[in-house]
């Protein structure tokens, strides 16, 4: 009996590995690539490019520069500090920023039932002349072709949110290990294939219910384009002041409102924009910790149910392999698909070599921050930037009203 349940227990995996790797595959096909561009296509309408710092001395000075030197005639660059305690402010002022290309705003004090970030991010909009807002984060680095290619992408695809996943910097152990996980779930798990569909034939938007549209949209907080009528229509960063995970929340808010018009476009921005999202293994503990469990909102079951699936699909292989010899062939097909789809994802979106040689390490270090990001959420609740935030489930979801406790500023 036992022999048979084994062997009925890898037939199954071996299908799903076969189901992902098809889906990866279709999604690397379906997904746009940045490109340079050398002249505008169309109209090149005024950009608005904000950024919101908070104790960013170790990035604002490569970040800001990169982006004052953009080859695109009509834009300005407006940074904020978040009451930041280090250098980051002086560093912006020694580049020059001025009323006629932008300038610096001190911001203002984080009011109840606001998480930092998303107050920055309105702040900035406030202050924003641009039929185009571009939010990218202080770890951005931009190659000069970079706005122009991002306006050229939204305005060929008709998107009202373009969303770019730059190349990560990874530079430390734990970086190299879990930083590059992102582009292989990224791609994976994000329907790329159904939202081109749903772009380029709207008739297709109202067939896709508006609950799954939301559910499965999402968005990279490192490069959000919006164009200024979508930001207003989904209530900008307003709208979801408490919401830890923003960018996946206006992905989300674009998404179910698709049918209205707007269009929500995930887009390859390696090659024109770099980030590096951390710079220790202490930041990518923390960083992560804030994220994982908010960015399933009030699901619990979604949760739970993406770590078995993640556990089972992309770490159980490995325990197997140690298996009875007589099913040995079968983890090592598994694996041969699981390191197939790591090597195609890393040669072709970027990330590190190491993650992808010590998958089971990088996975089990993920699974980890996730079961962190749970206990701190239905606990003392999650920090970031030197702020501590509680967390209530109940109140996460971006389609909602805007909460004043969920993620509320505690100190």
């Amino acid at each position: 009996m036992w022999p048979f349940l084994l062997t009925l227990a890898h037939s199954i995996l071996l299908v799903a590995l076969g189901i992902a790797l098809c889906q990866l595959l279709c999604n690397l096909a379906t997904i746009p690539k940045l490109r340079r561009v050398r002249f505008p296509a169309g109209s090149t309408p005024k950009v608005s490019v904000l950024i919101p710092a908070r104790n960013e001395a170790l990035n604002i000075s490569a970040c800001v520069s990169s982006l004052l030197a953009q080859d695109y005639p009509d834009f300005s660059v407006h940074v904020l500090d978040d009451h930041s305690s280090d250098q980051t402010a002086q560093l912006v002022r020694n580049l020059g920023l001025t009323e006629a290309n932008g300038g610096l705003i001190p911001g203002a004090s984080l009011p109840a039932g606001w998480v930092g970030k998303n107050w920055a991010c309105h702040q900035l909009s406030q202050i924003a002349e641009g039929e185009y807002l571009l939010f990218t984060d202080a770890d951005t680095i931009h190659q000069p072709k970079a706005l122009r290619s991002l306006i050229q992408i939204a305005q060929q695809h008709g998107a009202s949110l373009t969303s770019a996943w730059p190349e990560q910097i990874t530079v430390s152990p734990v970086e190299k290990l879990v930083v590059s996980l992102l582009p292989f779930s990224g791609i994976l798990f994000y329907p790329h294939l159904l939202f081109s569909v749903l772009g380029r034939w709207p008739h297709w938007r109202k067939k896709v219910p508006e609950k799954l549209r939301r559910t499965l949209g999402a968005a990279n907080g490192q490069v959000l384009l919006f164009t200024r009528a979508c930001y207003e229509t989904v209530g900008g960063h307003e709208a979801l002041r408490s919401h830890l995970v923003e960018d996946v929340a206006l992905g989300r808010a674009v998404a179910a409102r698709m049918h209205e018009g707007l269009w929500l476009l995930n887009c390859h921005g390696a090659g024109l924009i770099r980030c590096r999202m951390y710079r220790n293994a202490a930041e990518v503990w923390e960083g992560f910790t804030k994220n994982v469990r908010a960015a399933f909102e009030s699901s619990h079951l979604g949760f739970w149910a993406a770590g078995l699936i993640q556990s089972v699909l992309f770490l159980m292989p490995f325990g197997l392999l140690f298996g009875p010899k007589s099913h040995s062939h079968f983890p090592q097909a598994e694996l041969l698909l699981i390191f197939s789809m790591r090597s195609l994802t890393t040669f072709l979106m970027g990330g590190s070599w190491w993650s992808v040689a010590l998958h089971p390490v990088a996975y089990v270090i993920a699974l980890g921050i996730g079961l962190n990001s749970w206990r701190r959420s239905t606990g003392a609740g999650v920090q970031w930037k030197g702020r501590m935030y509680a967390v209530d489930h109940a109140c996460a979801k971006s389609d909602s009203k805007p909460s004043e406790t969920q993620g509320r500023n505690i100190f």
